[in-house]
């Protein structure tokens, strides 16, 4: 289950561990988090849970929210990660995340995402052909649904009005589309049109 330690100057003021869906973070009382400083805005930030993964988003504070050193507005947090808010850091421990390929494949619909379908474009579905989840299938009746390894490779498949694109979101090593190199703006997808994530080959079908 993840875990937030919370720090000042190195000492430890408190541990969380994380059990809800949504879990908020800022310095007025009713946040689940309560960080007493004047650096920190009334509702700073919110932690977001779905499943074993952990999205960290900042509500518009005055002094901003950040990830290891970098200023987010929302990111997916890996194990280890360090978040600063003030003078505070908080260390986000996640190790059932790191657990496996096949534990850590994500194929889900955004957390985001409007829960309303898009124009009827034709049902399509994600396969997984390669690796430890070969086999597995998911319908992409979302508009937006997230597939890959947090913290290795993450692409989006967003349903649009005349088909289905995708698009890089994360990546160390570099996706590949038809083994051609997935770049950052969206891309058309076709039937039967071969996806690698991490390793693990997906193939997109119009159903």
């Amino acid at each position: 289950m993840p875990k937030m330690i919370v720090s000042i100057d190195g000492v430890v003021v408190k541990e969380l561990q994380l059990t809800k869906d949504r879990t908020t973070l800022g310095r007025r009382p009713y946040n689940d988090i309560v960080i007493d400083n004047l650096a920190v805005s009334g509702e700073h930030a919110a932690l977001q849970m779905t499943g074993s993964e952990v999205h960290i988003e900042d509500l518009n504070s005055t002094n901003g929210t950040y990830v290891n050193g970098k200023a987010v507005k929302k990111q997916l947090l890996k194990h280890s990660d360090t978040i600063e808010v003030g003078k505070h850091k908080i260390k986000f421990l996640n190790e059932t995340a790191d657990a496996g390929f096949e534990k850590t494949m994500i194929i889900r619909p955004s957390a985001h995402a409007d829960a309303t379908p898009a124009a009827p474009v034709g049902k399509a579905l994600i396969r997984v052909i390669s690796g430890p989840a070969a086999g597995r299938e998911v319908t992409l009746i979302k508009v937006v649904t997230t597939i890959g390894k947090p913290g290795v490779a993450v692409a989006s498949v967003t349903r649009r009005t005349h088909g289905y694109a995708v698009a890089v979101v994360e990546a160390v090593n570099r996706p590949t589309l038809n083994d051609a190199p997935l770049g950052s703006e969206p891309q058309m997808l076709k039937h039967n049109d071969i996806l690698e994530l991490a390793g693990t080959k997906m193939q997109f079908v119009m159903v």
